[in-house]
């Protein structure tokens, strides 16, 4: 039988909170049906920091601290240039860990850390379409807009929000069963059926 996993999810002021979440809760939701595993933050600091929404969040390690993962997810948020993409420390520490861990994840412009630390280089990803235009000037880097989540190798890059949860749905069925993965989105009962669906 397969056991649950250590995930660690990146935070960092004005971070898009949905990024976050929607992965978090399919992998602890995973650990959770394994009986092991855990899903923790990490950040510079372990100070109080808030999210692009207003939701305020504690990290539970930080960089010098935090314990060996598995998997890393990156969020995106809209000003990641100034609190993500412009930290040396984040960059270095997200470059160190891929070495460490068996899948490195970005979700939305959680794509662009991966870039900035040259972890796409001769890699196809993805991104939210507003920023798309990031990795199609990258000549290092094989855009590919039009997928909801893109693997090659151990990295794993996804569109913005919704696209982050179907990503993390993929992970989980990739690392134990597919048929753990659908166990997972049954009891979340994540069948999206958006709304006002037409293109404005």
């Amino acid at each position: 039988m397969t056991t649950g996993l250590a995930y660690g999810i990146f935070i960092y002021e004005q971070v898009a909170e949905l990024d976050c979440v929607g992965p978090l809760q399919i992998f602890a939701l995973s650990n959770q049906l394994l009986e092991s595993g855990r899903v923790v933050t990490v950040a510079q600091e372990t100070k109080p920091l808030r999210g692009a929404g207003g939701l305020r969040m504690i990290p539970d390690y930080s960089f010098e601290d935090a314990p060996k993962l598995d998997v890393l997810l990156l969020p995106g948020a809209a000003e990641i240039n100034e609190h993500a993409l412009g930290n040396d420390r984040a960059i270095d520490w997200v470059r160190d860990q891929y070495d460490k861990v068996d899948w490195m994840t970005g979700v939305c412009t959680g794509s662009l850390i991966l870039q900035k630390a040259g972890l796409l280089k001769g890699r196809k990803a993805t991104t939210h379409w507003m920023l798309m235009e990031a990795l199609a000037n990258d000549p290092g880097i094989r855009e590919l807009p039009d997928m909801r989540y893109v693997r090659d190798g151990k990295v794993v890059t996804s569109q913005g929000i919704s696209a982050g949860i179907d990503m993390a749905l993929w992970l989980v069925g990739e690392i134990h069963t597919p048929d753990h993965a659908r166990t997972v989105r049954k009891i979340l009962q994540y069948a999206p059926a958006p709304p006002y669906e037409a293109e404005v």
